[in-house]
């Protein structure tokens, strides 16, 4: 799920946290001011430095003087996500690398994290990107091998879900939910670069735009604990879920991929860790915010692993942190298992605030070298 979908209440405690880790990304690893473009964000405007810039690698550098949280993305015409960078915190500036190739683009911010954004037109002009490391065109193959496999892999899962639901069996549907999820959570950022698949299947009911109907994964959790009951409506529910995902199943071998969005997309990846997860706003009502936790840094972890070879070449201090921290999240993730051999971990409503803490300096500990990931891999 989107952090997006935070409360801005909630976001804004969280993007604390977060912007105190980030703050250290200020310092531009651009080569050429050139490929830079300043955004400032407020309540009610998205200003950029510059209309139009050459094709490549270009830095994003984005302030918010507005009071609301942020997120600024850059948009293909079809509104697809290039690149992304979500809780933006009042006062606060972030930076982001990405890869655009010629073409026309939008730049969006969006003040308090709903809606489509306040946007400003991007052209991109010259033939291509320059070549690149052949690396790197490995690792974004294998990404895509990686993405695909997991969306594989979860059709199976959410039909079992979804049988469980359709059979009236309210015991057999809450063993199923959250492996159903585990393969989405690892490659989530693929998910969420199509736009319009992520609010059918994983919002929450404080993440709903007016007018949207509630569907999706958390719609049926709800049902599934807080209501106890499965009806008519949970049932076409959970029909439309399978449907959904198999939508995004099918979409996934055309996604845009490059190194660099990988990288943002680790990064995304422990953002949602951070705002969703370690708070408990994610699961609410089954509480296995563990198990998407865990598997949103597994996909966080192999989009690293797979940028590693360059990265290590051009910071091999980076890297070694990395290795550090994910080590370190990782044996701290593991003492909540109830079972090694498998994705079952403690309820999460019986973690305890100190050990929230815990958890919630471990992912910071991660997020700050791996902002810089992106930068890394273009050097």
């Amino acid at each position: 799920m989107r952090a997006a979908r935070l409360s801005v209440v909630t976001a804004v405690a969280a993007v604390t946290a977060l912007t105190a880790v980030t703050g250290c990304t200020e310092k531009s690893d651009a080569k050429d001011g050139d490929r830079i473009i300043n955004v400032t964000a407020t309540d009610s405007a998205c200003k950029t430095s510059k209309k139009e810039i050459s094709a490549g690698h270009v830095e994003l550098s984005i302030e918010n003087k507005g009071s609301k949280v942020t997120e600024v993305y850059v948009l293909f015409p079809d509104d697809r996500v290039v690149t992304e960078r979500e809780n933006i915190g009042p006062g606060t500036k972030q930076r982001v690398t990405a890869e655009v190739k010629a073409g026309t683009y939008q730049i969006a911010c969006k003040p308090g994290m709903k809606g489509t954004g306040i946007r400003q037109d991007l052209k991109v002009t010259g033939g291509s990107v320059a070549q690149r490391d052949p690396k790197l065109d490995k690792a974004v193959a294998d990404y895509r091998e990686y993405a695909q496999e997991q969306a594989d892999a979860t059709i199976p899962l959410v039909e079992t879900f979804a049988k469980a639901i359709k059979a009236g069996d309210l015991e057999a549907a809450k063993k199923a939910y959250a492996p159903s999820r585990l393969g989405w959570e690892r490659t989530e950022p693929i998910a969420e670069s199509f736009g319009d698949i992520d609010p059918l299947t994983d919002t929450r009911a404080d993440g709903l735009e007016d007018g949207q109907k509630w569907t999706g994964w958390h719609r049926l959790e709800k049902s599934l604990w807080e209501d106890k009951k499965i009806g008519d409506e949970e049932k076409t529910l959970a029909d439309q879920l399978v449907t959904d995902l198999k939508d995004w199943q099918n979409r996934v071998g055309k996604a845009e991929i490059t190194p660099t969005s990988m990288a943002n997309g680790a990064k995304e990846l422990l953002d949602e860790v951070a705002t969703g997860k370690v708070t408990g706003e994610e699961d609410r009502y089954s509480h296995t915010d563990l198990s998407d936790f865990k598997a949103n840094v597994e996909g966080a972890q192999k989009a690293y692993e797979l940028l590693k070879p360059v990265a290590q070449t051009n910071d091999k201090a980076l890297t070694t942190e990395l290795d550090k921290q994910f080590a370190a999240l990782n044996t701290l993730l593991d003492k909540y298992r109830t079972d090694k051999a498998s994705y079952d971990f403690v309820s999460y409503d019986k973690v305890t605030e100190a050990q929230r803490k815990e958890l919630s300096d471990a992912v910071n500990a991660l997020a700050e070298p791996l902002s810089k990931l992106a930068a890394a891999v273009v050097k």
